[in-house]
């Protein structure tokens, strides 16, 4: 393991299952595995896309914090969902998470692990600039 590689965990059980963590910085950058909808304890489950979108940026966001990065330094965002029927709730949640510094951002059909989930997000974080000297 890198001395300079910080992991963070989410608590999600799929983490020690898997095999992985919830997100990772190594230097500058910052990775943020796919986030789930997870509710957080005693609260269910969003029903809609967009209430589960916004979980899933809560998610990411609380994980970047924890390893010195913020919304604003995220780069790319992949969003998978289930329905495409779900794209515009998804894309406006997505603009209120994102919005104020919007990155890169591809949005895939897919099938996810728990089928009570219509969305999961990744995000890819940069922070600061190259020293140019």
């Amino acid at each position: 393991m890198s001395e300079d590689t910080d992991r963070v965990r989410s608590g999600s059980p799929f983490e020690d299952r898997y095999g992985f963590c919830r997100a990772l910085r190594r230097g500058r950058r910052v990775e943020v595995a796919g986030t789930a909808p997870i509710p957080r304890p005693g609260e269910p489950l969003a029903e809609d896309a967009y209430g589960q979108m916004l979980r899933c940026g809560e998610i990411a966001a609380e994980a970047l914090t924890r390893l010195g990065a913020r919304v604003e330094d995220v780069v790319r965002t992949r969003m998978f969902i289930v329905d495409p029927a779900d794209a515009d709730a998804v894309g406006r949640a997505h603009r209120e998470i994102f919005g104020a510094a919007p990155p890169v951002a591809t949005m895939v059909i897919a099938r996810l692990i728990d089928p009570k989930w219509k969305v999961e997000l990744e995000v890819e974080a940069q922070l600061g600039r190259e020293d140019p000297r």
